[in-house]
């Protein structure tokens, strides 16, 4: 499984990308807005420091506006995914965009028949929102685990990225799921580093050897 970086901000997906463990990148409209900077600014500059797929997203609702919106931002570098939501006029505008050669990532999946929807019509990604099923009473893994087996039982070549994750355990139930990828804000990437005895025991290998060297 592939871990992307949830984020807007050019220095988390610096410090990230130092890590070593980040494959891509996924944005859309509320994280650039938080950012307040240029979009396309901001997408060119992750393409400087992330070399994988990096989602972003098209702000029109109708298949012809979303096409000519995802034309401009594949421009911009090879590696932009377009991600586009999942709307009747959203799976329109993914076939035209395949048909074209451009990848995209369809947003706010919150059901197995979306997904499978959005792999029908030619999309290089999924992405089911789990913390937001969760939020509604759901169980978002569900449709993460659904969607895996319903691709790999028919050979569907889209990949699933369990997005909307809110915490470390998130990311090992998507792994567990069988997602190609999850989409982890910041924050949870660097949860994921630490545990407490991770810390004890350093604490005890500094010590030990302190007392070592007042020998």
């Amino acid at each position: 499984m592939q871990l992307f970086l949830d984020t807007a901000n050019v220095d988390e997906i610096r410090e990230a990308a130092a890590l070593g463990v980040i494959s891509g990148v996924t944005t859309n409209p509320s994280l650039i807005a938080r950012e307040g900077r240029d979009f396309q600014q901001v997408v060119r500059e992750i393409t400087e420091i992330v070399d994988g797929p990096i989602s972003a997203e098209v702000i029109s609702t109708e298949a012809g506006a979303m096409v000519a919106e995802a034309e401009e931002l594949a421009r911009i570098h090879p590696n932009v995914v377009i991600k586009i939501p999942m709307l009747p006029e959203g799976l329109k505008a993914v076939s035209r965009l395949e048909s074209r050669g451009i990848r995209t990532n369809v947003t706010l999946v919150f059901s197995a028949n979306q997904a499978l929807l959005a792999a029908l019509a030619g999309a290089s990604y999924v992405s089911p929102f789990v913390g937001r099923l969760d939020d509604a009473g759901h169980e978002g893994m569900e449709v993460v685990a659904d969607t895996v087996e319903i691709f790999t039982l028919h050979g569907l070549q889209t990949k699933v990225i369990a997005a909307s994750i809110r915490h470390p355990l998130h990311v090992v139930a998507a792994a567990r799921a069988g997602a190609h990828v999850a989409t982890v804000p910041y924050k949870t990437l660097m949860q994921m580093t630490r545990h407490p005895l991770t810390e004890v025991g350093l604490k005890k290998f500094m010590d030990d050897w302190a007392r070592l060297q007042n020998r």
